[in-house]
């Protein structure tokens, strides 16, 4: 089993809050964290596991606070809670009288697969009862340190399923699977009105346009809908937590930047799945290479960074560009990255102009390699799994 970063968070935030949700995509791991967790915490106290997608288990919370009332001693973990909306209003005055006991603390681990009606409810109902945990896909900082694993990690994804396939073929089936199920169960839930054959070439043509400038017009006319159509499978797709929305980044330096949001698959295997790409050697001889890296990049730094740090890319009309800019929380200081998905870490002209615009603390170029070395003054080369370590080491 590998272990998970999100395992101590989740563990240090019950010990803060009453409830704690852990939110990822399907199939992420999150059942399996909380299982470990209910272990651990069995050999000390009591621990419940309720799967919500069960009618067994949904029925023990026909009267919630009946049933929840009679466990006031020990964490209950709640999985799939999105089947069950309606709990969220009982759990507050469950958690309110708990706190009158004295049993304020450690109440509910909520387990959710997406971010849509989860964030949503909660924020109504349990405002200042609750803390968010993201599960995300596997990422750099989880595997081994082979360099093997980080281009397996690249070439299949983070979902677990996927990532330890015994081999490239079955892992792909794993992904094509979880792709169908994805548009035949949770779009049909999420939002029943879109035709699952209509949003599955809409999630493909994303991933031909992987790292590119959102420009909902021209994919509206290739789906003959309209642009607000677009946007609302773009917003479906993100609230799955599938697709990722990359914001400019605007600084006051006076130049004219673009306006668009770049949007990135989030795995990088469920965009090979969707391009049909098996192996290292397919993605080779495809056009997506390059972005692929990128995407691939961007999410594994994103979820090493510290909380409440703002992260865009920079792109000015004359072209001057920066793939990610990082802001951190609490102090003025600013990180500039530069992708490059080969050996070579020369970086474009664009990317010393934009330098020159933002004028950042630090500046590195994340290459296929793992040196890390000086290429100019204040220009570092490094690799994914270095820059995600000291990326992470910022939130210690």
């Amino acid at each position: 089993m590998i272990i998970r970063s999100a395992y101590n968070i989740v563990q240090q935030a019950l010990h803060r809050q009453a409830a704690v949700a852990l939110i990822g995509p399907r199939q992420v791991g999150k059942t399996t964290l909380a299982l470990e967790l209910v272990k651990e915490i069995s050999k000390n106290t009591r621990a419940i596991y309720l799967d919500l997608e069960l009618k067994r288990d949904r029925d023990k919370l026909i009267n919630p606070s009946l049933f929840l009332s009679n466990h006031d001693d020990c964490l209950v973990v709640l999985d799939e809670i999105h089947r069950v909306p309606e709990i969220f209003q009982e759990l507050r005055g469950i958690i309110d009288q708990g706190r009158w006991k004295d049993k304020g603390i450690g109440r509910f681990l909520i387990l959710g697969s997406a971010s849509i009606d989860l964030l949503r409810q909660s924020g109504e109902s349990l405002a200042g009862r609750i803390e968010y945990v993201n599960l995300n896909p596997l990422d750099v900082r989880e595997i081994g340190q082979e360099e093997k694993s980080v281009n397996q990690l690249w070439i299949r994804g983070g979902f677990p399923g996927s990532y330890l396939a015994k081999d490239d073929k079955n892992s792909l089936a794993f992904r094509r699977n979880f792709i169908r199920t994805y548009l035949e169960r949770d779009v049909a839930q999420f939002s029943p009105r879109i035709a699952v054959e209509t949003l599955e070439r809409f999630w493909t043509m994303l991933a031909h346009n992987q790292g590119t400038l959102l420009n909902s017009s021209l994919l509206a006319a290739s789906l003959s809908v309209s642009a607000t159509t677009v946007t609302h499978y773009v917003d479906l797709l993100v609230d799955l937590l599938l697709v990722r929305r990359l914001r400019p980044f605007h600084s006051n330096i006076g130049k004219r930047l673009v306006k668009s949001p770049k949007v990135y698959i989030r795995d990088s295997g469920i965009l090979h799945a969707l391009l049909d790409i098996e192996d290292y050697n397919d993605l080779c001889g495809h056009p997506v290479l390059g972005q692929s890296w990128e995407g691939f990049v961007i999410e594994n730094l994103l979820a090493a960074i510290p909380d409440r740090t703002e992260a865009g890319f920079y792109r000015t009309l004359s072209g001057s560009e920066i793939d990610l800019v990082l802001r951190f929380p609490g102090k003025n200081e600013l990180w500039a990255i530069e992708i490059k998905s080969g050996l070579s870490v020369r970086p474009q002209k664009g990317f010393y102009v934009a330098c020159e615009d933002l004028k950042p603390n630090r500046c590195f170029v994340v290459y296929a390699g793992d040196e890390r070395y000086p290429i100019a003054d204040n220009i570092e080369a490094i690799g994914v799994r270095e820059l995600s370590t000291l990326l992470s080491n910022l939130s210690s």
